[in-house]
């Protein structure tokens, strides 16, 4: 997929939290028409899903409120979330970013994450480890060299 000006990485964080500011972008996006068409099936649903899941919050009800809030922060949306879920300690946020940044690397994601690599013709010197790592190749950012 091309990279999408306003899209950030999925490494990014809020509150050391990553993927919830991209899934932000998402929506922001998705909703100024700006998102490209190649994301929108997924909205919702994959990553989306398991962020909102593990936030203890619905997308749709998540959608709503930034949709309904276009000037919100980050930082504001995050705590509106958990307010609406779960409070979120730092472990559990340590255990969702060790999750998350290494999806698709020696576990049951492996086989798409090959996938993904063997259709865009991406061999092992692209750097790709996880699904995160493939993601930012995919846009055009460099695959990350260390962990967060």
């Amino acid at each position: 997929m091309p990279l999408v000006p306003g899209l950030r990485s999925p490494y990014e964080t809020v509150e050391k939290f990553v993927y919830f500011p991209r899934m932000i972008d998402k929506i922001r996006l998705h909703a100024r028409g700006q998102l490209h068409p190649d994301f929108i099936n997924n909205l919702g649903k994959a990553f989306d899903d398991r962020c909102c899941q593990y936030l203890g919050v619905s997308y749709e009800k998540l959608r709503d409120w930034v949709l309904a809030n276009p000037a919100s922060s980050d930082e504001l949306t995050f705590h509106w979330a958990q307010s609406q879920g779960r409070k979120l300690s730092a472990n559990d946020i340590d255990i969702w970013n060790s999750f998350m940044t290494k999806r698709g690397w020696r576990d049951e994601a492996r086989e798409v994450l090959e996938r993904r690599l063997h259709e865009n013709g991406l061999g092992p010197d692209a750097g790709v480890e996880t699904m995160f790592d493939y993601i930012e190749v995919d846009e055009g950012r460099p695959a990350r060299q260390k962990a967060l």
